[in-house]
């Protein structure tokens, strides 16, 4: 199984210059933790999650009541918070690598990048959605997937 094969395409992603109020209202939006961070010139330059605002803005948790009305989520930037030069993936990484990259660099998601393109992200959910699908699949009598 490749990256290709779990990965989201397409991810949202978010300026470098939008604020940490901006980057909760889109994961918000779009039920995600994970935002690729994006240059002026389009190219990833980080990654913010979800745990990374909570931490910068110190909430107990990161449900709207408590950022929705937190001024430091509305100056605070992106790209302050965000995880610089993230370990990025490609898609044809195998699945076991990159979650071993995840592992070895304490991170929760890997960029997935064609050269300088970014064309998805890979989330430990993914990884752990895949790992369940094998188990059910081995289970079920579908001895082709190891």
């Amino acid at each position: 199984m490749r990256v290709a094969d779990i990965m989201t395409r397409n991810p949202v992603t978010i300026p470098s210059t939008s604020t940490v109020w901006q980057a909760l209202e889109t994961m918000e939006q779009t039920s995600c933790h994970h935002l690729p961070v994006m240059s002026p010139q389009n190219h990833v330059i980080g990654v913010i999650t979800a745990r990374d605002c909570r931490l910068a803005l110190r909430l107990p948790d990161v449900v709207r009541e408590y950022w929705q009305e937190d001024e430091l989520a509305k100056q605070l930037l992106v790209r302050t918070v965000m995880t610089a030069a993230p370990t990025v993936t490609t898609p044809d990484t195998s699945a076991k690598a990159a979650a071993q990259s995840m592992l070895h660099n304490y991170v929760s998601c890997l960029p997935v990048m064609v050269g300088e393109t970014l064309v998805g992200i890979v989330t430990v959910s993914d990884i752990l959605v895949a790992f369940t699908k094998m188990q059910s699949d081995y289970k079920d009598g579908d001895t082709n997937n190891p």
